[in-house]
């Protein structure tokens, strides 16, 4: 039998050997999930509710166990992995809402005998090529809705949370979901593989841009529903009339959570020229306030970089960046000892030359450029081929909407950041994805809308 080995990102440490899928598993369990899935469509949705509610029961019982697994096999701190499972509970509880509704028939039309309905009906097999970072929240943010809508679910976690994606199957089967229904793949990029090769009605990603790309040049000719959320390089403006140290400790947070490895994570600062000096001097303090080490431990900020790869793209923007005459503030370099560290790092004097202002880091790393004014803010928030969020901190909305309005961005944020709410649709633009996730919108993504056309005899 295969197996997928999972270390332990702050120390190196083997701890779990999983047993994994190939290609011939892959296939089995999409014929199973296919073969029930109308079965699973054709329960009452007051029976599709009463498995996600019980699954929301058994995430409030498990959930310290379910943090520690998170931080063990990620390195994220373990507070951010409560943070993330208690964060679950309302996204849970907006997908009981809104389902019904969501889904209803809407009648659009009744005159002279003639009705017009729209029904809306579930795409079928769904595949879940999910993420790492936020193995929760991104995983449930499809399966819950597909499985509440009628699909059967591929669920392929990422091999660096496997043993999340794991729990998230146990949570679900013993909720009454069917095996066979909500299939849970393990593996590498292999798995992956093999499982864009199924028939499937529709693929949903999240992940690198890279790896977005491949995905949709593996299915684009069999023109099934394919969905990517993919990265970004989110810029945030500072105007001068703001709440200086305020700004900067937000701003700091939202560039430093998660040890910076978020998609919707504050990649770009713009200071305006009258209050950069003194942001920068908070935005420092801030950051230098933060502890990095051992996960598990209550008072860390910045934990282990999950991916051992990603330590040489954080050296090679801080060293790219510092030949084209940036200014080091704070950090700079990995971290001591075994794991994969990498220190919380401030620079300042950067453009738009270097790697560090166009490309995502996915780590503690952050650039801040002064600007002259709200004119040139904007056009170097739109330099960019990313378009995930973006925000401005000012004290008048009146100029932070008009600004936002010229921002192109699927997320944005007045006076706050690095913030996801189950109420709106999370979208991108440009190498940030196609499709969305949340709201009533990413309910419905999981259907086909049918026309009905009714005429009376």
């Amino acid at each position: 039998m295969k197996t997928l080995d999972v270390f332990n990102p702050a120390n190196g440490e083997k701890i779990a050997s999983l047993p994994a899928d190939d290609a011939s598993s892959v296939a089995a369990k999409a014929q199973a999930a296919r073969a029930a899935q109308p079965a699973w469509a054709a329960k009452p949705l007051a029976e599709r509710m009463g498995c996600v509610e019980r699954f929301r029961a058994g995430v409030v019982r498990d959930l310290e166990k379910l943090a520690v697994t998170m931080t063990r096999e990620t390195g994220k701190p373990i507070k951010m992995s409560r943070n993330e499972l208690n964060g679950l509970l309302p996204r849970i509880d907006f997908f009981l809402k809104e389902t019904q509704e969501a889904v209803d028939a809407e009648k659009v039309y009744d005159e002279g005998g003639m009705r017009e309905e729209i029904r809306h009906e579930p795409l079928g097999l769904v595949a879940n090529i999910s993420a790492w970072n936020y193995p929760w929240f991104v995983g449930c943010n499809v399966i819950l809705p597909a499985l509440l809508t009628g699909n059967a679910v591929l669920y392929k976690p990422s091999e660096y949370a496997a043993m999340t994606g794991m729990e998230i199957a146990r949570l679900l089967h013993e909720a009454g979901v069917p095996k066979d229904v909500m299939a849970c793949l393990i593996g590498a990029g292999d798995v992956g593989t093999a499982l864009l090769q199924q028939q499937v009605d529709g693929v949903f990603f999240t992940g690198s841009v890279a790896t977005g790309k491949r995905i949709a040049d593996a299915v684009g000719n069999r023109l099934v529903k394919l969905q990517l959320e993919l990265g970004g390089k989110d810029p945030t403006y500072v105007c001068e009339d703001v709440d200086v140290k305020a700004a900067a400790e937000s701003l700091a947070d939202g560039a430093m959570y998660n040890t910076g490895q978020s998609c919707c994570s504050v990649e770009r600062i713009y200071v305006h020229e009258k209050v950069h000096d003194v942001f920068v001097d908070h935005f420092v303090q801030t950051v230098k306030s933060y502890r990095m080490g051992d996960p598990s431990s209550e008072d860390t900020y910045i934990g282990a970089i999950t991916r051992a790869p990603q330590l040489e793209v954080l050296e090679r923007q801080v060293n790219d960046s510092q030949s084209r005459g940036a200014k080091l503030l704070a950090g700079g370099k990995r971290g001591s000892g075994p794991g994969n560290w990498f220190e919380a790092t401030v620079l300042s004097n950067v453009d738009h030359s270097m790697e560090l202002m166009r490309e995502e880091s996915f780590g503690p790393v952050i650039g801040i450029q002064k600007v002259s004014g709200d004119d040139e803010a904007v056009k170097l928030m739109n330099d960019t081929h990313y378009g995930l969020t973006a925000g401005v901190y000012t004290r008048d909305e009146q100029r932070a909407r008009r600004l936002l309005a010229q921002v192109r961005a699927g997320s944005v944020y007045w006076n706050c950041c690095d913030r996801v709410s189950p109420r709106l649709p999370w979208s991108g633009v440009g190498d940030s994805g196609v499709g969305l996730t949340l709201s009533r919108y990413g309910i419905q993504t999981f259907t086909r809308p049918k026309a009905w056309h009714l005429r009376s005899p």
